[in-house]
């Protein structure tokens, strides 16, 4: 998916949680993150179940070696098993 990380722009999508259980997660790319992440500094972004924990682990390790302080967690929401989310804390 992404092997360099070098000056290359890095084509990742990933899912941002739903607004509605129903819903269909809309996607946004690390090109956009790092677009948002220049103008507020720091954000706190959350992330749909669907999005694999390696892809998320990818995106956590991308920003690091950008120099920002990168936190994930799981975010559980309710009692069932597939009732979570991720949270991605830039800094």
């Amino acid at each position: 998916m992404w092997s360099n990380f070098g000056k290359k722009k890095v084509q990742m999508e990933i899912k941002l949680a739903r607004n509605e259980i129903n819903g269909k997660p809309k996607t946004i790319t690390l090109d956009k993150i790092t677009e948002i992440l220049e103008k507020e500094g720091q954000k706190i972004f959350y992330f749909d179940k669907e999005n694999s924990h390696k892809d998320l682990v990818s995106l956590v390790e991308y920003f690091e070696t950008k120099g920002f302080s990168v936190y994930l967690r799981d975010i559980k929401y309710g009692l069932g098993e597939s009732d979570y989310m991720y949270e991605v804390h830039i800094l």
